[in-house]
């Protein structure tokens, strides 16, 4: 039986749901049920008479990027990743266009989201490993032409303290205009003065150039446990291929040890050093590389706002709960700055 009692905007219309089924040419659709683990974008477990499929929709990629993305992937899993190809809709498409928005549907996998502390060290190292190995995966398919070629350089932005200043009092003046005095109010209002006083101390701890040391090349943008399938202690697949682009891939192996191993206000740095090791098993990143992309992760965290801006805004309050705990692991993290380099220069 198709899902309804789930709350409004996780619903298919029934109209819509059969534009989807005739498009991927399902047929009848025997269980319809919403995904409440994504953040983003939605999701939903769709059943039909002969199998069982992810159905998501994505709001905020165009089309043509999300088509790229979605086109590489049966290559990347002839490759060995973890990964399964997507359904194509009856005219060959790999994103079907309804109510809007744009839809893709993958067979369902088993498996279940584990988050990264709960990793083993040994986990932790092989998801390290692998990581690795997609990197250079999604190598070899740039020299397929499946994705653009990479540039000889990139750059970043560096955001500077007194812009994150600005940032930070246009939201406390966003709080006091338009707060209704919640304990979330509250809250924020503590936590921006406070990131004033953490910008203007550590200021001078910032990157100081726009340009990361190491290597780059194409990642995939979301490496964090909702993403990830475990089953049997072996990582099965790995999911979402929205936010593919190219990056230093310092970058994302920092940002990846952050989401997985920075949970409640804590890094597990034995975690951080296992899944670095693992990594660079597989990519030999210079050392210098990894610490400039954890030091410039620190900082991005330190000058962006990002939920507050979801809160205040747009009124969307999803990512609350995210704002409070990655507050948390800033003080911690900037408390013990050396210590956590130390961690990933162990890798």
């Amino acid at each position: 039986m198709i899902d309804a009692t789930v709350a409004d905007g996780t619903v298919i219309p029934g109209n819509i749901l059969t534009e989807l089924t005739d498009a991927f040419g399902l047929g009848r659709v025997e269980g319809l049920h919403y995904l409440p683990e994504g953040l983003m974008n939605a999701n939903w477990r769709l059943a039909a008479p002969d199998a069982t499929f992810a159905l998501k929709r994505v709001a905020d990629v165009p089309r043509d990027r999300l088509s790229r993305n979605l086109g590489m992937l049966a290559s990347l899993a002839a490759d060995g990743v973890p990964v399964s190809a997507p359904v194509a809709t009856a005219s060959g498409a790999l994103v079907a266009e309804a109510d809007g928005g744009a839809w893709y549907l993958f067979p369902w996998m088993a498996g279940v989201h584990v988050r990264g502390v709960d990793l083993s060290l040994s986990q932790a190292s092989l998801l390290g490993a692998h990581l690795g190995r997609l990197h250079e995966g999604l190598g070899r398919v740039c020299d397929q032409g499946l994705l653009p070629v990479v540039p000889e350089t990139i750059t970043t932005d560096v955001t500077t303290p007194e812009r994150a200043v600005q940032k930070s009092e246009r939201l406390s003046a966003e709080v006091r205009a338009n707060g209704t005095g919640s304990p979330f109010d509250e809250a924020a209002t503590a936590f921006l003065e406070h990131r004033r006083a953490l910008i203007t101390k550590h200021a001078g701890r910032r990157p100081q150039d726009t340009t990361p040391v190491g290597s780059r090349g194409w990642t995939h943008g979301d490496v964090q446990y909702r993403n990830l399938l475990w089953e049997g202690g072996e990582l099965v697949a790995i999911l979402d291929w929205d936010r593919v682009g190219v990056r230093p891939y310092a970058e994302e192996v920092a940002r990846t040890a952050q989401v997985q191993f920075g949970v409640d206000g804590v890094f597990d740095l034995a975690r951080v050093s296992a899944f670095v090791r693992g990594y660079r098993s597989v990519v030999p990143l210079e050392l210098s590389a990894l610490a400039d992309g954890v030091r410039r992760l620190w900082w991005k965290r330190m000058t962006d706002f990002w939920q507050l801006e979801f809160h205040y805004d747009r009124g969307d309050f999803s990512f609350d709960e995210l704002f409070t705990a990655d507050e948390a692991l800033l003080r911690w993290w900037t408390d013990r700055l050396g210590q956590v380099e130390d961690a990933f220069a162990e890798g």
